[in-house]
């Protein structure tokens, strides 16, 4: 027999090659328990009564103690969604929902949300993580940038909606995360926040274009509770709202393209 070899038909390498398989099952089966501690069970169009997990089964519920000392436990028991404004296409499981409502706001399709806290997230040093330049004179624009503040945003049909009046900054990543508007009065005059990933921002001529939503849907996108600082829901909806325009903004969107 050679070197490192058990028996003659078996050897060490032959030994070490087996455990490294067991063990990436192993750690493949491990890892796809632990991403089903978020969003499981799935709700079954059949039955209120059926699991739906697959393959492996949903892990052992585990308590994580937060910094703030709050606990999370995971997976939970999630409360019954309330009724949907969208009902099935086609009587078959599966078959795409139709909105009967306002999709942009009622939290369908790309519209949808998740039931997030209502509290504003944090830095490690338990400061508001994203908030406005005006309480945070420490940050700045950079000025080889375009400067978005005092420009026109106009909206897909290419009509004033607003003007930029401040920057919302994410201070652990430190970039513009939110554009703060006040509409003109037919758009409800009010102040609401832009998604600058939903912006875009020209020099010449000095504006800001969105191409999700109309000017006068301005109206509509979820307003905060506080005027400084923004909550982990209201971001959801906020985003939710924007990113549903491009589906349901105007009834053309919604149909095919060829």
């Amino acid at each position: 027999m050679g070197t490192g070899a058990i028996t003659q038909y078996i050897d060490l390498a032959q030994v070490v090659l087996y455990l490294f398989w067991a063990f990436f099952a192993a750690l493949v089966l491990y890892i796809r328990r632990e991403d089903k501690r978020e969003g499981y069970p799935l709700e079954s169009e059949r039955s209120a009564y059926v699991k739906v997990q697959g393959f492996p089964a949903m892990p052992q519920p585990k308590t994580f103690h937060l910094r703030d000392g709050t606990t999370r436990t995971a997976p939970r028991a999630e409360p019954p969604l309330g009724p949907i404004a969208a009902e099935p296409s086609a009587p078959w499981p599966g078959a795409p929902l139709e909105p009967t409502g306002n999709p942009m706001v009622d939290g369908v399709g790309p519209a949808s949300y998740a039931n997030r806290a209502d509290v504003p997230d944090h830095t490690f040093e338990g400061h508001n993580r994203i908030v406005p330049l005006r309480v945070c004179p420490q940050h700045a624009l950079d000025p080889k940038d375009a400067s978005p503040l005092g420009m026109t945003v106009y909206g897909a049909d290419s009509k004033p909606a607003g003007t930029v009046v401040d920057a919302w900054v994410d201070l652990t990543e430190p970039h513009v995360r939110y554009l703060e508007l006040e509409l003109t009065e037919d758009a409800g005059g009010r102040h609401v926040l832009l998604p600058v990933y939903f912006a875009r921002i020209r020099r010449s001529p000095a504006r800001v274009q969105v191409a999700s939503i109309l000017a006068h849907q301005f109206a509509g996108v979820p307003g905060l509770k506080q005027p400084d600082q923004v909550t982990l829901l209201e971001e959801d909806r906020i985003c939710a709202y924007y990113g549903g325009g491009h589906l349901y903004a105007v009834p053309d969107r919604q149909e095919p393209f060829v």
